[in-house]
């Protein structure tokens, strides 16, 4: 019985993993709106999974809305979507989007910043003129979910926007799921020492140690590999510390998302992912690798 419980629950994963790989084929190849699109919609299951668990998607405090979209999560989605709109304009003179040289990222930058400021005046103005329906831990967690999911998934997209970036995408996944493979095939093998015992009981700093290696090395074999396709240069030391440090973060993320279950009581972020959960518990690490790998990229390549 026990075994073909788990015989279904891993038939579920590996079915879940190739359509995960396939859909990623799908929008990072093309990139441009396609990959931004495919983002957005991620972005926004991960925000209402996050505020679910967070409490913000609990009844208000005069005892309406359980069950549904409060106020706070309608304009946390409203956020999300100027936010991604402002990404993907961020250089009007084309209205595409496009790489330009690595010193001209200023309006990008000021677009960020400029989305974050007016997705907090919005979630500000419903607990303003809301009060007192909501707490402020429901409008701190509204905002907290808005930049943890979304705002760094999308950096998925800016990665995808650099020069080379088709290939330097990639990075952000070997920083999570292969250094996720390594950390878990060498925890078997040889793991001793627990690594966070309360909040992941089966991960050790031996299976710690040998996802970042197992990334760097990686990292540093798909490198030779560009150097050669690409004929350029210095990207095998470039992709070994980004593996490296990619991976360093990528488990910080892991146990970041875990923590908050622990946090809120719950088992899973959701079901939309068969054997795996939600989008949250699927994409916890690459949530966190996104934006290290975009500017680790950026900083070394200038």
């Amino acid at each position: 019985m026990a075994s073909n419980i788990l015989g279904k629950i891993s038939k579920e994963r590996t079915i879940s993993a190739v359509v995960i790989v396939i859909v990623a084929l799908a929008a990072i190849l093309p990139g441009g709106i396609i990959l931004a699109a495919v983002l957005y919609i991620i972005s926004v299951i991960a925000y209402l999974e996050l505020t679910k668990a967070c409490g913000v998607g609990q009844k208000d405090l005069e005892g309406a809305g359980a069950g549904r979209l409060n106020a706070l999560q309608i304009a946390g989605l409203v956020a999300i979507t100027c936010y991604y709109a402002i990404v993907y304009i961020r250089h009007p003179e084309e209205g595409t989007l496009h790489y330009y040289p690595m010193l001209q990222y200023t309006k990008l930058d000021t677009g960020i910043m400029i989305a974050m400021f007016i997705s907090l005046i919005i979630l500000m103005s419903v607990y303003v003129f809301a009060f007192p329906r909501y707490d402020a831990h429901q409008v701190m967690a509204a905002y907290f979910s808005l930049v943890y999911a979304p705002m760094m998934l999308s950096f998925v997209f800016l990665t995808r926007e650099l020069m080379y970036g088709i290939y330097l995408v990639w990075m952000i996944f070997i920083n999570s799921w292969i250094s996720d493979t390594c950390a878990y095939l060498v925890g078997v093998m040889f793991g001793r020492h627990k690594l966070a015992p309360v909040l992941s009981p089966k991960k050790s700093v031996e299976g710690a140690i040998g996802g970042i290696v197992g990334s760097a090395l990686v990292g540093a074999l798909y490198g030779w590999y560009l150097d050669a396709a690409l004929e350029t240069e210095n990207l095998v030391i470039l992709l070994f510390v980004v593996g490296a440090v990619g991976s360093v973060i990528s488990q910080v993320g892991d146990l970041a998302a875990s923590a908050i279950k622990r946090n809120y009581e719950i088992k899973d972020y959701g079901k939309l992912i068969p054997g795996h959960g939600g989008i949250m518990d699927r994409f916890d690490s690459v949530i966190f690798t996104a934006p290290v790998t975009y500017f680790l990229i950026i900083f070394f390549m200038r």
